[in-house]
């Protein structure tokens, strides 16, 4: 571990187990995702325990669909606010793994372990929290392929080795597993100064990738094709912030991401898939992303990249599907987001 990276995390340990008394501290939206909780979520929230929420400095929450029976990491869990709302989401047959390198933080995750399992009313904990750092999943005993979802709520840009994380999270998840966070990136790359800024770093900007950047960083690690579920402008609202780092646009997006073997673009095989309406939080509509909306009884036809997302995955049995890949009919017409505003065109659907 390099001198820089110790200090990166140093000045992040400080920021959130001393400097930070609860998420009221914060000086800027950038940890809070634009989706905010959805309704679904709402009950399950009111059953977590009143410090675990008050100390957890996400807001927002960046969880999928159809999670029962998963098992599901949460990458820098903090007090455990959304492992305990997972854990009611998975049931007492999936587990719920939480990570964080701050113990002031863990140690309020769990010392409410017995609170939230008396609560869901489990016979045995389906939660564990480990101490460690998100760069390094396998020290902590995480194997290969043992995972199906991993999620973060705005963490990933406080870490000083990003493209470590990304290959820890693809190391873990099994084939056809699901990576979902949201996290702050940026219009432009942070000049290195600011990085290394506590305050800025601490309040999630410091550390923003450069979209491109996050892009190309997946490609590295093998992932061709990542979908964004939603995009939403950062305020600066604190007058010190916005002096120090106001000439760079920031934004909060949730990033969806499969292991899959998936192609670079949008390829056409004549796929034509139609949603059963079965998972009970949306049996109207399944939304995978911020240009795929399949209705309930509807088929719409799909590039080969977007039927794997769907078909090799928890969500195959949802799905009913028309066709395979032995015929190839070009380039399928995807209307992509770059995201960005940027002319420059997007990998796959992205």
């Amino acid at each position: 571990m390099t001198s820089a990276t110790q200090t990166i995390q140093k000045n992040v340990q400080e920021y959130y187990g001393e400097t930070l008394k609860g998420s009221s501290d914060l000086k800027t939206s950038a940890c809070c995702p634009i989706d905010a909780i959805p309704q679904h979520l709402r009950p399950l929230l009111g059953r977590v325990h009143t410090e675990v929420q008050e100390k957890f400095y996400g807001c927002g929450s960046p969880i999928p669909q159809a999670l029962e029976g998963m098992t599901v990491l949460d990458l820098g869990c903090g007090t455990g606010r959304d492992v305990y709302m997972l854990s009611q989401l998975v049931g007492s047959t999936g587990k719920v793994i939480g990570v964080d390198m701050t113990e002031a933080q863990l140690a309020v995750a769990r010392q409410h372990i017995d609170y939230h399992m008396g609560a869901f009313d489990y016979e045995k904990p389906n939660v564990e929290f480990h101490h460690g750092y998100i760069e390094d999943l396998k020290s902590l005993g995480i194997a290969d392929a043992s995972v199906d979802v991993v999620v973060s709520n705005c963490v990933i840009n406080l870490s000083a080795n990003k493209e470590a994380v990304f290959r820890e999270i693809f190391r873990v998840l099994k084939p056809g597993g699901e990576l979902y966070f949201s996290d702050v990136f940026a219009g432009r790359r942070v000049p290195e100064h600011l990085q290394h800024d506590q305050e800025v770093l601490g309040e999630c900007l410091g550390g923003a990738l450069y979209i491109e950047d996050f892009r190309r960083m997946l490609r590295n690690i093998g992932c061709l094709d990542y979908r964004m579920m939603s995009k939403g402008r950062i305020a600066l609202n604190d007058p010190i912030i916005e002096q120090k780092v106001g000439m760079i646009d920031f934004y909060s997006i949730t990033v969806r991401a499969f292991k899959s073997d998936f192609e670079d673009i949008c390829e056409d095989y004549g796929h034509v898939v139609t949603y059963k309406g079965t998972i009970s939080e949306t049996p109207h509509a399944f939304r995978l992303d911020d240009h795929h909306l399949f209705k309930t009884g509807m088929p719409e036809r799909v590039c080969g990249n977007t039927l794997k997302m769907l078909a090799e995955t928890r969500f195959a049995k949802h799905f009913t599907v028309i066709g395979d890949f032995s015929t190839h009919y070009g380039v399928f017409d995807c209307a992509p987001s770059t995201g960005t505003g940027s002319s420059a065109p997007a990998g796959a659907c992205c």
